[in-house]
């Protein structure tokens, strides 16, 4: 295998796991990994980024919505581009290896191809986007939409809870952001984008495997649900004769569960329940909860989403209490490309790993792409699925594997 003499087993691995140490020391914060959209951690962490990419033989610059883009040159020349990334912005309290891990690991693979004398033929493009978790604006992926030519310009004035607004912190960033429109790419010259990332989830440990091959990005269904009953003493009314919120938001929430768990290919959460004017010794009159659905199929979503209004009216009809069901944010699911994905499953294959293809239940930089530019991903092992949380880890020998699969891919696409 050609990717194979380009780094000896491990070396890559310890190379990404050292520089993902080094960057988790920059944060807003001291003690622990904060590193907000366009905060002075994330200023720091574009430089060092940088300079990673320049060591690497990259010209690098960083574009109007702050993104770190560092390019190394086709063999001849041509503008046919490979695109390669993640983001390097964090949740406050984060691991060190969501997003970051894709942005190192394509830095030190093109370092090592750069570092060996090969050369591609196509341009490559690392990216290092800023804008993923949406912890400081209301939007998200501005980076990446940025790129994709799909950038709201009204977000501009989004301000966060330092009263800055997203043009203000752009400009004091070093970005212009009169020339986000500019940034927008051709697709005519786009082979494609490709991220590795952590899995945040448990699958690929309980199955004993290193890698795997994202089928797609789950589409989501967001919203909340009203119950109101009537608030009564909690020593004088029989049970029988109780119109009771909470007992009736309960009975929903596992009405919900059981409706998820019917299906492999769905999740439904409910992640917070309100009792407002709540008291020990009050029958609950109202009561609040929301609603978050998840499948990599948009029609089984929107079934889904049916059947839980149905389920949700009859509780409420049953129980003599109202129930509203609010949607408020839905995004369609994003499909990865087949013919990247399967050159991805060859590659994994080359190593003898089963490839093992699953779905995306978080959202990524590469869903901004969904049908304009062909996208694969590559997910790594995480241990216990634990992500968003210090104790958030991949091994080198798992990051290895991935950085050797993704000089392998690499050379796939290239040999086409």
């Amino acid at each position: 295998m050609r990717a194979m003499a380009v780094a000896d087993e491990g070396v890559l691995g310890e190379a990404i796991a050292n520089r993902l140490t080094e960057l988790a020391a920059v944060s807003d914060e001291p003690g622990r990994l904060t590193r907000l959209y366009l905060g002075p951690g994330h200023r720091k962490a574009a430089d060092l980024v940088g300079g990673w990419m320049r060591e690497a033989g990259m010209a690098v610059r960083i574009d109007a919505a702050g993104s770190v883009v560092g390019r190394l040159k086709a063999r001849d020349g041509g503008s046919r581009t490979l695109m390669l990334g993640s983001h390097i912005d964090t949740v406050r309290d984060a691991g060190r290896f969501d997003g970051a891990l894709g942005v190192v690991t394509a830095v030190e693979v093109v370092k090592a191809a750069f570092k060996s004398g090969k050369r591609f033929p196509f341009a490559i493009e690392v990216i290092a986007f800023g804008d993923e978790e949406g912890v400081r604006f209301a939007s998200t992926l501005g980076g990446a939409k940025a790129l994709a030519g799909r950038f709201d310009m009204k977000a501009l004035d989004e301000t966060g809870e330092d009263g800055v607004s997203r043009r203000q912190a752009l400009v004091a960033f070093g970005s212009d952001p009169s020339r986000l429109r500019e940034e927008a790419l051709s697709p005519d010259h786009a082979l494609g984008y490709v991220e590795v990332h952590i899995e945040q989830g448990p699958v690929l440990e309980k199955e004993g495997l290193p890698v795997g091959i994202v089928t797609a990005i789950d589409g989501i269904t967001r919203g909340a649900v009203d119950v109101e009953g009537v608030a009564s003493h909690a020593g004088t009314v029989p049970m029988p004769m109780r119109h009771d919120a909470l007992a009736a938001a309960a009975d929903m929430l596992l009405a919900v569960e059981a409706r998820a768990r019917a299906r492999s290919n769905l999740v439904a959460t409910v992640g917070k329940m309100d009792v407002p004017e709540s008291a020990a010794n009050t029958i609950p009159g109202k009561a609040r909860f929301t609603l978050d659905i998840r499948s990599p199929s948009d029609e089984e979503r929107t079934s889904a989403v049916g059947d839980i209004e149905k389920l949700i009216a009859a509780i409420a009809q049953r129980r003599g209490v109202t129930a509203k069901l609010s949607i408020g944010h839905q995004v369609p699911a994003a499909l990865c490309d087949q013919k990247l994905s399967d050159q991805m499953a060859q590659a994994v294959e080359a190593f003898g790993i089963a490839p093992r293809r699953l779905p995306s239940g978080a959202g990524h930089d590469a869903m901004a792409f969904d049908r304009l530019i062909p996208f694969a991903m590559l997910f790594v092992r995480c241990r216990g699925g634990v992500s968003h949380n210090p104790a958030e880890f991949a091994s080198p020998a798992d990051i290895d594997i991935a950085a050797r699969v993704l000089l392998t891919f690499l050379d796939r696409i290239a040999a086409q």
